[in-house]
């Protein structure tokens, strides 16, 4: 007899349990790394926005920077519409007109502007509208 996973194997042992060994070995092992969980943004519009000083406005809008989530993984701009990755707590626009750029879910419901040295930048963008 042969016990493999909790099961018994009694049928052509001798010639199955070769076979048995050769395709564990293609069996997936668990990663050491924990993978992140893919999501998608709450629908709506967006409005990107600079911090205003305390003796001016509050905020400063960035309206092209701006844009639209529309469906679940994808956003629409004023120059156009493309698609986005939202893995863990990080927002990446993947293709279309603001590809490459990156920003980080932060406490409020907000995303701030994820800089390419992975510093977080200035610029703060929220939920305006659905």
């Amino acid at each position: 007899m042969l016990y493999i996973a909790d099961m018994t194997v009694r049928a052509f042992t001798p010639i199955l349990a070769p076979i048995l060994v050769f395709c564990a070995g293609f069996l997936p092992f668990a990663s050491p790394v924990a993978a992140r969980d893919i999501g998608v943004v709450p629908q709506g519009r967006y409005q990107c926005a600079l911090p205003g000083d305390a003796e001016g406005r509050a905020y400063v809008a960035m309206p092209d920077l701006s844009f639209r989530i529309s469906s679940a993984s994808r956003y629409s701009h004023v120059s156009g519409k493309g698609i986005y990755l939202f893995e863990g707590d990080t927002l990446v626009f993947t293709r279309g007109p603001l590809k490459d750029m990156r920003l980080r879910r932060i406490p409020g419901g907000l995303f701030q502007q994820v800089k390419s040295d992975g510093t977080l930048g200035r610029v703060r963008c929220n939920r305006i509208a659905r």
